[in-house]
C-alpha cells in the first residue's frame, strides 16, 4: 500500500474525527512505513468543524469579540484559510453556551453574522458556515441584523428579533444590507431536510432539546411560519417546503432569504474544498467510518458520501464502525467495499464506549494485517 486517505467521521460520545485518523495512521505507518498517509477529519458543521477544517488545510483561527446567544460580548472564532472564511454557528451560538438558561425564545444568532462579516472584512472572498449544535430558534434574523439588515413591527420600530418576537416582524429592509457580501460566495453546511416549520419544523423537532417546553414550541413555530410568509413577501423566496431550512431554529432558512447562501451536506462541503477527487486520485485505499452504520448513514453523509466519490475513481473504501445495523446492503453499490464493526464482545454500550480506541486499534491493526498478507 503506496498510499492512503483516512476521512472518519467522529465517534459520537467516544472518539473525535481526529483522534480516529491519528489512531489509523498511526497503524498504517506501522504496517507498512513508505506509504503515503493523508488524513482529513470531518465534522457536521457542528463544534470541532473549524479545527478539523484547519487540522487538514492549515491556516488559522482568528478570535473576534462577537455578541454571545444572549447579547453579552464574548470571544468567538473562525478558521481563515487563504481566502476562505470557515464558520461554525456553536462558536457563538452553540447549545454548551447556554448551559442552565436554555430558552430558545430569547437567543440570537446575531454573533453568527458578525464572524461572518468579520471573515469578509479580512478579506475572504468564500465563506463557509456550519449549522450543527445551535441553541436559537430565530430564523438567523439576528445575523442578518449584523449584517445590515433591518426589521420593522407594525409601529414602524426597528429591533432585532429572536425566537419570541418572530411573530412581531411587520417589514424586512434589506437595502441596508453589507454591500461587502454581495461579491462573496457562501457555502452553508447542513446535513438535516427538516422544512421551516410544521410538524417537523425547526421549533417542534428540535426546540425541546433547546429548553423548549409544548407552548413555546407552539408559539416559536407559528413565529417561523409568520417569517416565512415575510420573506416571500419581501424577498419573493418561497422556503415553505425547502429542505433543511429547519436546521439550527431556521437558520438554514435565514441562510437563503438574508446571505444569499446555498445549503450542503457537510460532507459535500469538505470534499470539495480539501479538492478530494485529486487526493484520491492514486490512492490505493480510503479508511473511513462512523459510530453507527444505519439506513440514515445511506442517505449521503460522510461515509457514503466518501464512497460515490471512490467509486468514480475506482478506488476501494474500508469503512470502520462502532456499530452496524441490517439492511445495509445497498451501501455495497454507493462506493464501499467492506464495513467492519470495531466492538468485539456483545457488550451494552455504556460498557463498551470506554474501550472505543483499545477496540478500533485492534480492528485496523488485524485489517491491515490481512492487507499486507495478500498484497
Amino acid at each position: 500500500m503506496k498510499k492512503a486517505v483516512v476521512i472518519p467521521d467522529s465517534f459520537k460520545g467516544t472518539l473525535t474525527s481526529r483522534e480516529i485518523c491519528t489512531i489509523i495512521s498511526d497503524k498504517i505507518n506501522k504496517h507498512f512505513p513508505d506509504c503515503q498517509v493523508i488524513s482529513i477529519p470531518v465534522a457536521d458543521g457542528g463544534e470541532g468543524s473549524v479545527d478539523c477544517f484547519l487540522w487538514a488545510l492549515g491556516g488559522e483561527k482568528v478570535y473576534e469579540i462577537v455578541s454571545s446567544p444572549y447579547f453579552e460580548d464574548m470571544e468567538a472564532f473562525y478558521g481563515l484559510i487563504d481566502d476562505t472564511g470557515v464558520v461554525e454557528m456553536a462558536a457563538c451560538a452553540g447549545l454548551p453556551l447556554v448551559e442552565g438558561r436554555k430558552n430558545p425564545s430569547l437567543t440570537t444568532s446575531y454573533g453568527v453574522g458578525q464572524l461572518i462579516m468579520a471573515a469578509v472584512k479580512k478579506g475572504c472572498k468564500k465563506i463557509i458556515v456550519g449549522l450543527g449544535g445551535s441553541c436559537t430558534n430565530d430564523g438567523g434574523c439576528g445575523a442578518a441584523a449584523a449584517a445590515g439588515i433591518k426589521f420593522y413591527d407594525k409601529e414602524g420600530k426597528e429591533f432585532i428579533p429572536v425566537g419570541k418576537t418572530l411573530i412581531d416582524i411587520d417589514r424586512i429592509d434589506l437595502t441596508h444590507r453589507a454591500k461587502e457580501l454581495d461579491d462573496i460566495e457562501i457555502i452553508t453546511m447542513c446535513d438535516i431536510d427538516n422544512p421551516m416549520y410544521g410538524p417537523e419544523g425547526a421549533a417542534c423537532v428540535f426546540g425541546p432539546q433547546k429548553g423548549a417546553d409544548e407552548k413555546m414550541v407552539l408559539e416559536l413555530d407559528r413565529g417561523l411560519e409568520h417569517l416565512c410568509r415575510v420573506i416571500e413577501r419581501e424577498t419573493g423566496k418561497n422556503l415553505k417546503d425547502v429542505p433543511g431550512t429547519g436546521a439550527a431554529g431556521a437558520m438554514g432558512a435565514g441562510m437563503i432569504a438574508f446571505f444569499d447562501s446555498v445549503l450542503q451536506m457537510g460532507i459535500e462541503t469538505v470534499l470539495d474544498t480539501v479538492k478530494f477527487d485529486e487526493l484520491i486520485a492514486d490512492a490505493d485505499m480510503i479508511f473511513t467510518g462512523e459510530g453507527r452504520f444505519d439506513k440514515q448513514s445511506l442517505r449521503g453523509k460522510v461515509v457514503i458520501g466518501v464512497g460515490k466519490r471512490a467509486k468514480n475513481k475506482n478506488i476501494p473504501v474500508t469503512v470502520i464502525a462502532g456499530g452496524a445495523h441490517k439492511n445495509i446492503e445497498e451501501a455495497y453499490d454507493m462506493g464501499i467495499s467492506s464495513i467492519f464493526t470495531i466492538n468485539r464482545l456483545p457488550e451494552d454500550f455504556e460498557i463498551c464506549r470506554y474501550k472505543s480506541k483499545e477496540n478500533l486499534e485492534a480492528t485496523i491493526d488485524n485489517i491491515l494485517r490481512l492487507i499486507k498478507s495478500i498484497r
